[in-house]
């Protein structure tokens, strides 16, 4: 055990409390095994972490079956708070993926199956599925609350302005609406500072913020040039590792070291800090990445510090993109998008009379 003590914080307007860390398990059954994912899991729970997302996308039901697994070892299943998504495909089918009531219904069931209980906490949409109609899938989660099948609901990667419609619609009809919305954001993406953060925080929406350590850019093992590290995601990552990205790396490493810990642990500390953010999910792939993850709870910061930072990553600024667009391609295109909408630019006023 680590002399860290663990902080507990409501979880949007709920009443529910959840540890300031988010167990990530998007890398249970990849890479990281079955036996070393349990492990980390009961570790993370001794810890004090009684928060877990995982999505029944995450190796197509795998992870869900390792933390099903972990949990009903011991009787652990009543000391978390029990995450999961919805709406990525599943299948070959015309039918296995979406947010509409038809996909939700059938892989309910089978999330419940393999995380080895009878309710779901948190129930969230992946995605904005654009080719359903948002009452229908918000009317379905609605249903599943009241069949005592899921708990509360919530959404990931939602615009302000879609997540407000749900909220508004949920209003409307006396349906039960979000009580979190899990985007992306770190130093080297800080854009949901922009309107998502003050949206979530104007209607009591927690932020379960992913990818605090910008997918391991983060951590400082990117180089220039060279080879990189044989255990990284480079070929995922390549796109993102900028020299904007790596320069700010750079000049965060002297804070860092001033304050004794490693890049990482500054980059989740401040991510933990920040104004809104319930919960940042930390994905740890090793024992020791979620060791490391809890020394960022005893980081703290000075105004200096958050002047320093500012300077060198801008409030809302990106210099990486972690909204990956890619993954609304399917729903884009269903719903006849096929291409990003281009404005062009206004003529310029006529000057004088005609």
């Amino acid at each position: 055990m680590s002399n860290v003590s663990m902080e507990y914080r409501t979880l949007g307007r709920s009443g529910v409390k959840v540890s300031a860390l988010c167990l990530g398990c998007m890398n249970f059954g990849d890479a990281t095994s079955e036996v070393d994912a349990i492990a980390i899991i009961h570790r993370a729970i001794d810890e004090g972490i009684n928060f877990i997302d995982t999505s029944n996308s995450y190796g197509r039901g795998t992870s869900e079956t390792i933390v099903g697994k972990a949990l009903a070892e011991g009787g652990r299943r009543d000391k978390v708070v029990l995450a999961t998504k919805v709406t990525t495909g599943m299948g070959p089918g015309v039918n296995d993926r979406g947010s509409h009531r038809y996909h939700i219904a059938k892989q309910v069931e089978a999330s419940l199956r393999r995380l080895k209980t009878d309710h779901i906490d948190l129930y969230q949409l992946h995605y904005m599925d654009f080719a359903t109609p948002l009452e229908e899938s918000l009317r379905t989660l609605d249903d599943l609350v009241r069949a005592g099948k899921v708990i509360y609901t919530g959404c990931s990667k939602f615009a302000p302005a879609y997540l407000v419609e749900a909220i508004m619609t949920c209003q409307r009809y006396g349906w039960t609406y979000f009580v979190s919305e899990q985007p992306p954001y770190n130093l080297l993406d800080r854009r949901i500072e922009n309107e998502l953060t003050h949206t979530c925080q104007r209607f009591g929406v927690g932020i379960m913020a992913y990818g605090p350590i910008a997918a391991g850019i983060l951590s400082g093992k990117y180089v220039r040039q060279g080879e990189q590290p044989s255990d990284s995601r480079y070929d995922k990552l390549d796109h993102r590792l900028s020299p904007a990205a790596l320069s700010a790396v750079d000049a965060l490493r002297p804070l860092a070291a001033e304050k004794g810990v490693t890049l990482a642990e500054l980059a989740l500390a401040w991510v933990l800090r920040q104004p809104g953010i319930t919960s940042p999910i930390t994905g740890p792939r090793t024992m020791e990445h979620l060791l490391s993850s809890l020394k960022a709870l005893e980081v703290r910061f000075s105004d200096e510090d958050y002047r320093r930072i500012d300077a060198i990553c801008p409030p809302g600024t990106a210099v990486s993109d972690y909204y990956d667009m890619l993954v609304y391609r399917p729903y884009r295109e269903a719903a006849g998008i096929t291409k990003p909408v281009v404005r062009a630019p206004k003529p310029p006023a006529p000057q004088g009379k005609p």
